[in-house]
């Protein structure tokens, strides 16, 4: 569990540094690099947290 927050945590941190290399550069790639890593990140992290929440559950 410690090593999917600390994926998470490295992924979020990632599309960060992608956005700002948007904001240098100005070239669209590093933007839709962002976004990806960005939706995909915030799916899996939706994914896990409802499994922890359903394991509370039942």
């Amino acid at each position: 569990m410690l090593l999917f927050r600390w994926l998470i945590l490295l992924l979020l941190l990632s599309a960060v540094v992608s956005f700002m290399f948007y904001a240098g550069t100005g070239q669209v790639r590093f933007k839709k690099f962002g976004l990806t890593i960005l939706k995909w990140t915030l799916i899996a992290a939706f994914g896990f947290f409802a499994v922890l929440i359903l394991e509370r559950i039942a």
